[in-house]
């Protein structure tokens, strides 16, 4: 499984016709967490005249959430969802925040103006792609360490933890989908002298490049 979502916690901010908008973007992974992170941005701003938000959760967006949080119905909360829903977002919130500064901005304004800076928040903070890896327990000799060593830099193989002691044991994450090659290849490698076991699976956050 894979799905993409923002790469971090973060903010964007614009002015618009002397009104603030700022967007305020996270990732999350339950309801509770989202309605926690629109609570304390309400908390934050209490002066602001509009937090509107929405939010996607699951990896088929099981859970959809918006509010214009008194902007005209429509205006606010959907289009900042449309923004994350085009770009294929999931288990994030969006909180944006407006400041009033004196020029009203018309239904079409409102919806350019949460629409836009939701869209410039996304670019500016970034796309992460959340893939599952399969942990796997690697048990070797100590005399096979440096060329166990060699070939997971050679194939960018990320450690995730070593332990010394009769033997070595050092745990690594592969994609699923590379999983029995990376077994074949160490197979042959070591000459079959090794031990293999499956661990847990793990959301590991890769790089994402939107295709124009």
């Amino acid at each position: 499984m894979s799905f993409l979502t923002i790469a971090t916690t973060g903010k964007y901010e614009e002015i618009i016709k002397k009104s603030r908008f700022i967007c305020h973007l996270a990732p999350v992974e339950t309801e509770d967490e989202a309605k926690a992170i629109i609570a304390q941005v309400v908390a934050d701003n209490p002066k602001a005249n509009h937090n509107c938000y929405a939010y996607l959760l699951g990896d088929t967006d099981q859970i959809q959430r918006a509010s214009d949080n008194g902007e005209p119905s429509g205006t606010a909360g959907v289009p900042i969802l449309e923004v994350l829903k085009k770009n294929q977002l999931h288990n994030v919130v969006a909180v944006v925040t407006r400041y009033f500064g004196g020029i009203k901005l018309g239904a079409g304004g409102l919806i350019r103006a949460y629409s836009g800076t939701t869209a410039a928040a996304v670019e500016a903070i970034g796309i992460v792609e959340l893939v599952d890896f399969q942990l796997l327990d690697i048990q070797i000799e100590y005399s096979q360490l440096d060329s166990l060593n060699y070939f997971l830099t050679t194939q960018n193989i990320n450690i995730e933890n070593t332990e010394y002691g009769s033997q070595v044991k050092i745990t690594i994450a592969v994609r699923i989908s590379e999983q029995a090659k990376i077994i074949s290849d160490l197979t042959n490698l070591l000459n079959g002298k090794l031990t293999v076991t499956k661990g847990p699976i793990k959301p590991v956050a890769v790089a994402y490049e939107k295709n124009n």
